[in-house]
């Protein structure tokens, strides 16, 4: 019976061991996807920082394009006022020329 006892305990002690084992391994392994994934996070985050910095400059940008191309759209129609106006003058002294 001893023998049984015996066996009984080394297997016991056995299970325990290989149960501690797989506890710290498991421990040890959660932490290392925990730093993993603190790290892919960080670095995600610093990408969509850089992104988002971009799409501000972006829109800076198109913002001041369409304060040149309004003003530009003003000056356009001044132009074309000013050219209708001086062809009225080119056709009034076309005019008096060919009376001459």
């Amino acid at each position: 019976m001893e023998i049984n006892a015996l066996t009984a305990v080394v297997g016991g002690l056995g299970t325990l061991i290989g149960i501690l084992i797989n506890v710290s391994r498991f421990s040890k392994d959660r932490d290392n996807t925990l730093r993993s994934s603190a790290s892919e996070q960080a670095v995600i985050n610093t990408k969509l920082d850089n992104i988002c910095g971009g799409v501000d400059s972006l829109r800076v940008d198109f913002k001041v394009e369409q304060k040149e191309r309004a003003m530009l759209a003003e000056k356009v129609i001044r132009v074309e006022e000013s050219t209708s106006s001086a062809h009225k003058r080119i056709d009034k002294l076309e005019e008096r020329v060919n009376e001459n």
